[in-house]
C-alpha cells in the first residue's frame, strides 16, 4: 500500500483506504474516493494532482491525496 502521491501518471490503482479525519473521510467519499474504487492520476503539478476517480476528474491538493491509500 502507498499514498496516491507515489502512483505514476496514466497508472489505474484501486483504493485500499482513505484516512484522515472523519470530515476528510467523508469529503474524500463524496468526490467518489471509496474503497475498492479505481483512480488514475491524469496530471500532478507542484504536488497538486487532477485525478480520474468515478468517470469524473477532481482537483486534489497533495495533502489529500496523501490520505488516500492505494495498492
Amino acid at each position: 500500500m502507498m499514498p496516491l502521491t507515489m502512483v505514476n501518471t496514466g497508472e489505474p490503482s484501486v483504493i485500499r483506504k482513505v484516512g484522515g479525519k472523519e470530515e476528510t473521510k467523508k469529503f474524500l467519499e463524496n468526490l467518489g474516493f471509496v474503497t475498492g474504487g479505481v483512480v488514475t492520476v491524469i496530471t500532478e503539478m507542484n504536488g497538486n494532482m487532477i485525478v480520474n476517480v468515478k468517470d469524473s476528474r477532481v482537483a486534489i491538493g497533495k495533502d489529500m491525496a496523501n490520505k488516500i491509500m492505494v495498492g
